[in-house]
C-alpha cells in the first residue's frame, strides 16, 4: 500500500483503511469479548478508537470532496462504505485502481 500523505486523496485512503480495521476489531473481537466473556471495557477502548477515525474518516471525506470534486451520489457511496464491514477496503481498491490510471 502507497499512501501520499500529501495529498486529500492519500490521505483519505489511509483514514478508509484505519477506519475499516477499527470496525472489524470492534466487531470481530472486543464485542464477543463483551457479550461472550464479560470483558466490557475491549468496547469501550475500542469502540473509542473507532469513533475518532469515524469522525477522521468524515473530516478526510469532506476535505477530498471539495479538492477533487466527488459527486453528492460518489460521496454517498464513500459514506455508506464506511458503514459496511470491508465497506472502506472495497472503496480503498477503486480508489487505487482510479489513482493508478490517471497516474499512467
Amino acid at each position: 500500500m502507497n499512501f501520499s500523505l500529501k495529498t486529500p486523496l492519500g490521505r483519505f485512503r489511509l483514514i478508509g483503511i484505519l477506519e475499516g480495521i477499527s470496525f472489524l476489531v470492534l466487531l470481530g473481537i472486543a464485542m464477543p469479548l463483551k457479550y461472550l466473556a464479560g470483558w466490557p471495557h475491549a468496547v469501550k477502548v475500542v469502540g473509542w478508537a473507532h469513533g475518532v477515525l469515524f469522525i477522521a474518516y468524515l473530516i478526510a471525506l469532506i476535505s477530498v470532496t471539495f479538492d477533487r470534486r466527488w459527486s453528492i451520489g460518489r460521496v454517498i457511496i464513500a459514506f455508506v462504505a464506511s458503514l459496511v464491514p470491508f465497506g472502506t477496503f472495497w472503496l480503498e481498491s477503486r480508489l487505487k485502481k482510479e489513482q493508478e490510471q490517471t497516474v499512467s
